[in-house]
């Protein structure tokens, strides 16, 4: 598959692991890069959004400086519990002919312990790609074995992320690219993204 397939996982991963992305505020994210894991303040019963880019997280947080959002951690967790969190999700929002019908779509939003959208990815200088980038929301049964079983180890790269930020405001965009992480596209198969792709 090419970069520009539209709706394809990319992810920087290993035979056994992949790499999400969090922010927290630094109450939370350091104790978790601290431990590689979870604090009790940490809300599992609350949805958690991972996100396997590292700069569509950046678009979020704004390179780490939004409220709440100070510490960009790279979580990386077990394949199997990533593909677990897929083949249990819904995606986010209806879609004709994908869903029978509105209701149908709503009764499994809520039965899903997981969600998927597709939003555009980002490039350094954090503008809109034509190519979409995965969020996984993680609920209840889903977001507890996220935190307890998936994670093998926890890495606080704000400094990292606040590296980049400079050189991409200096126009250094060739030196900012060399810092990234390597996202290839992320080995899903078509049968686990099959009715997550409409």
């Amino acid at each position: 598959m090419q970069r520009t397939d539209p709706k394809v996982i990319r992810a920087h991963h290993t035979d056994e692991t992949v790499t999400v992305y969090q922010a927290y505020s630094p109450a939370l994210g350091l104790p978790t890069a601290r431990d590689g894991r979870f604090p009790a303040e940490w809300k599992r019963e609350r949805m958690t959004w991972i996100k396997p880019s590292f700069l569509w997280m950046m678009y979020r947080c704004g390179w780490g400086t939004k409220e709440g959002q100070e510490t960009v951690l790279a979580v990386e967790i077990r394949r199997d519990g990533f593909e677990w969190g897929l083949a249990n999700a819904c995606l986010s929002h209806y879609v004709r002919g994908l869903h029978p019908d509105r209701a149908s779509w709503q009764r499994e939003l809520k039965r899903a312990p997981a969600r998927v959208q597709w939003d555009p990815e980002r490039d350094l200088r954090l503008k809109a790609l034509p190519y979409r980038s995965l969020q996984l929301g993680l609920s209840g049964e889903a977001a507890r074995r996220y935190a307890d079983e998936w994670i093998v180890t926890v890495r606080d790269v704000t400094e990292t992320a606040r590296t980049i930020h400079s050189l991409v405001r200096e126009g250094r965009l060739d030196a900012a690219a060399e810092l990234l992480p390597d996202e290839p596209v992320y080995p899903a198969g078509d049968e686990l993204l099959a009715r997550l792709r409409a």
